[in-house]
């Protein structure tokens, strides 16, 4: 039954833009969409905030985020995995 829970999570991808809180990660995940009356492919981008227990993202990291019952005001996302480091300059 557990197996069954853990595939109705939503999960999405994107990348750290800020690394600046404790446990806390912002990740901003981009879209295409097609506008519905000029046929044009069009970026749209979210910022989410998302828990990192371990402190372990750093800025540039593109990670995968799975959703999670709301943890503050603004934390309802997680970070499952990191899928690419980011390369230090």
């Amino acid at each position: 039954m557990s197996e069954e829970k853990k595939s109705l999570k939503q999960t999405l991808i994107g990348r750290v833009t800020s690394d600046k809180m404790m446990k806390t990660v912002t990740v901003l995940v981009e879209r295409k969409v097609k506008h519905p009356l000029y046929d044009k492919v069009v970026k749209k981008s979210n910022k989410l905030h998302a828990h990192d227990e371990n402190n372990e993202c750093k800025e540039g990291d593109m990670v995968e985020i799975i959703s999670t019952k709301p943890t503050s005001k603004t934390k309802s996302w997680a970070v499952a995995r990191i899928i690419e480091r980011a390369i230090p300059v």
